[in-house]
């Protein structure tokens, strides 16, 4: 007998969760080579979007220029806005050979897809490396890895459960018909609270108002991405990114929160805490 879609999306959470903390905890080279991975195959599931819309993205250009940002981020030897800028010039001059559909898209879904599943992932290896002399002590970085996963779960259950329960008005029917702003507010208020209960348990060396930061940042852009990864699939006509992960799409279905989140709590802890 067949599994229904609601046991297999359970079993793979049972599965791939601890997985994905105890990648977090462990740091290193592991866990790079795990959100490489995720950002490879974020940039493969975007090209199959983009082929819907008859654009024809430069893969092998973007698939080398995802590896190379995600290694020059772990590896602090390489400025990241040079490689960026050199991989930009490279992916317009390649287009110049290529002669293939309309030049302007090409560019411009190729950038787009290294930026969004390159660039964005990359920021979550940097918040890891931030504390990586610390975890010597304990794994200060994995710690505020999990954290933030947490506290977009927490976002996402209270806007989807709060949402389905009470939600009358439309966030943005354009996009996502079923988000309400019952929902959203709820996702929001619970990202926080999610941040203070791991602050208390786990992040006893950020302040409080950090974990209130932090948490803002979850409830308003973690769910920014979400409705962001919705209108690219709208646009491709797709229901999911890919079928990569059973029972519940692909991985930008499951990251997208993540991936508008990451760069914001870095640049703030950046410039602002550490």
């Amino acid at each position: 007998m067949a599994l229904s879609n609601t046991s297999v999306r359970i079993i793979v959470s049972i599965i791939a969760i601890p997985v994905v903390v105890g990648l977090c905890i462990l740091g290193g080279y592991p866990f790079w080579l795990f959100m490489m991975a995720l950002a490879l195959m974020g940039y493969y599931e975007f090209v199959g979007m983009t082929k819907q819309k008859q654009v024809y993205t430069n893969k092998p250009a973007g698939f080398f220029a995802v590896l190379v940002i995600m290694t020059s981020v772990f590896f602090w030897s390489v400025d990241t806005l040079d490689i960026v800028v050199g991989l930009f010039v490279i992916i317009i001059f390649w287009e110049l050979f290529r002669n293939k559909g309309s030049a302007i898209s090409n560019i411009g879904a190729t950038l787009l897809g290294v930026l969004y599943t390159g660039l964005l992932p990359g920021t979550v290896v940097l918040i890891r490396e931030l504390y990586r002399y610390n975890d010597m002590l304990y794994p200060t970085g994995g710690y505020l890895i999990l954290s933030i996963l947490v506290s977009i779960w927490a976002c996402d259950s209270a806007a989807y459960f709060i949402g389905s329960a009470i939600g009358k008005h439309k966030l943005f029917p354009r996009v996502s018909p079923k988000k309400s702003w019952e929902g959203a507010i709820a996702g929001f208020a619970f990202s926080i609270i999610a941040m203070l209960a791991m602050k208390y348990f786990l992040l006893d060396y950020i302040s409080m108002t950090d974990a209130v930061v932090i948490g803002l940042i979850v409830g308003i852009f973690g769910q920014t991405g979400d409705l962001i990864e919705s209108l690219i699939k709208r646009d491709a006509g797709v229901k999911d990114s890919s079928k990569l992960i059973p029972g519940h799409g692909g991985v930008l279905d499951r990251f997208d929160s993540l991936l508008l989140t990451a760069p914001l709590v870095y640049m703030y802890l950046k410039h602002f805490s550490i």
